[in-house]
């Protein structure tokens, strides 16, 4: 990895003091998408007209977020109108990349920011908006300041935030605790000393899509910051040379596959999809007690859980320490935000009706509510006061602790790096949740990247 992949907007700078004026997501926005669908042509960011075109993601609940947000500002802008289009997560990832390298990309690229707004910055892609933020104060003012770290290149701001800020939450099954007869975790030898309670029980301890791989991916930015700290990947994010081998990386690994070994997850989880939420149906069906997943997926267990979270039986905390670990408890990681950049092929028609789109429709009063709804609180200042009368209230607060409670909101690994460097760290996740490589092997093919 470049050492000026991080330029002098450092990993930890993210996200340093959040504090909540909105709040709350490997890999992913909504995460993981349900099914495929399409609103519109896909249309390139480059062909004639005054509209634009827009790719995001499938899932409920973003993606009729995303919907009527179009929608409303289609209605006030016929002759200019978004064209939205709506992939899978997985298969998204895929498909802008090559659109944007082919020149065919969509007006408006929905993102995570970090290292690929980097290489579409780098390769003059994306446009640079700083100056179109200095014009409309009023449009960065009321945005969540930490919010544009992710989305900015060289002191160069070349993605909006939007959306929603998404740490990743360790959610629990109360009944299934309780039956067993064991508390939530305080501190990781809670979590392995329940373990074999849950198994002789025959209940998996943790639910896991690992198929999807960045999910995968939570459990080792946890461990990686609670035993040695935000400092350990950071010296990866910097390119320091051999930082997978910190021994509290080492050590961080061990204790990965001390869980797997202990049987820690669903049997097969390497075979479940994320993508299908069938990880989610494990824990609300009481067939796991925990899951450790992005914030959105509240949204989601409510909507096709039954009564397992407005009967109050969904659990949720942040990520426990470990023992003599380093690292501040109060940290988290996922997604300070999403983001979207105007794609730089576009026609100046194209351009403008996007720039229009986001300082009149993203995350206008209407959207902020429908946010605030679905269980996730918007990265709009401001957006605490609304939380009162919620009937997620109690889920809202916990988020705007989390958020603003965290000295480093640090996000997704998949996302800060290069492209190169994670698709390497996310196959080599898979091998270490699959046993078939050692801490240290692991650790000497990701040193193999860094730079790259």
């Amino acid at each position: 990895m470049d050492p000026r992949t991080t330029s002098r907007r450092t990993f930890l700078g993210l996200a340093m003091g959040v504090p909540l004026v909105a709040a709350l997501a490997s890999c992913g926005s909504d995460g993981p998408s349900s099914t495929p669908g399409s609103t519109g042509g896909a249309g390139a960011g480059a062909g004639g007209g005054s509209g634009a075109s827009y790719w995001s993601l499938t899932g409920q609940p973003g993606e009729g977020i995303r919907q009527a947000t179009v929608d409303r500002f289609n209605k006030a802008n016929s002759s200019t109108p978004i064209k939205l289009t709506l992939f899978q997560n997985d298969a998204y990832k895929t498909k802008i990349k090559t659109a944007i390298g082919a020149g065919q990309s969509p007006t408006i690229i929905w993102g995570w920011g970090g290292g690929t707004l980097r290489t579409y910055a780098e390769a003059n892609q994306v446009e640079d908006l700083t100056s179109w933020f200095a014009e409309n104060p009023k449009v960065k003012g009321r945005l969540f300041p930490s919010s544009f770290g992710a989305g900015t290149v060289d002191k160069k701001i070349y993605a909006m935030p939007c959306e929603t800020v998404q740490p990743i939450v360790l959610y629990y099954n109360k009944k299934v605790l309780d039956k067993v007869g064991v508390a939530p975790p305080k501190s990781w030898g809670d979590i392995m000393a329940m373990v074999p309670k849950l198994n002789a029980a025959g209940i998996a301890p943790f639910s896991l899509g690992g198929q999807s791989r960045w999910t995968n991916m939570m459990w080792l930015e946890f461990l990686f910051d609670r035993i040695g700290g935000p400092e350990v990947f950071q010296a990866v994010f910097d390119g320091q040379k051999d930082a997978w081998s910190n021994p509290d990386a080492i050590t961080a690994l061990t204790k990965m596959q001390d869980l797997i070994k202990a049987d820690g997850f669903i049997k097969g989880f390497s075979s479940i999809t994320a993508d299908s939420n069938a990880d989610q149906a494990l824990l609300y069906t009481g067939k796991a007690a925990m899951m450790l997943h992005g914030s959105w997926t509240y949204g989601s267990m409510s909507a096709d859980g039954g009564d397992f979270v407005s009967s109050g039986s969904l659990g949720y905390m942040n990520f426990p320490p470990v023992e003599g670990g380093k690292g501040d408890p109060s940290d988290t990681v996922g997604n300070p935000g999403q983001y979207l950049s105007i794609s730089a092929k576009a026609s100046d028609a194209e351009k403008e009706t996007a720039k229009k789109f986001f300082a009149t429709a993203i995350l206008d009063d209407a959207e902020v509510k429908s946010w605030i709804d679905t269980g996730s609180i918007p990265i709009v200042n401001g957006s605490d006061a609304k939380i009162a009368g919620s009937k997620d209230a109690d889920w809202l607060k916990f988020l705007y602790g989390v958020a603003s409670g965290a000295k480093v909101f640090a996000q997704s690994w998949d996302q800060a790096l290069s492209p190169t460097a994670a698709e390497t760290l996310l196959d080599n996740i898979s091998k270490l949740f699959q046993l078939s490589v050692t801490p240290q092997q692991f650790a000497d093919n990701l040193n193999a990247v860094i730079g790259k």
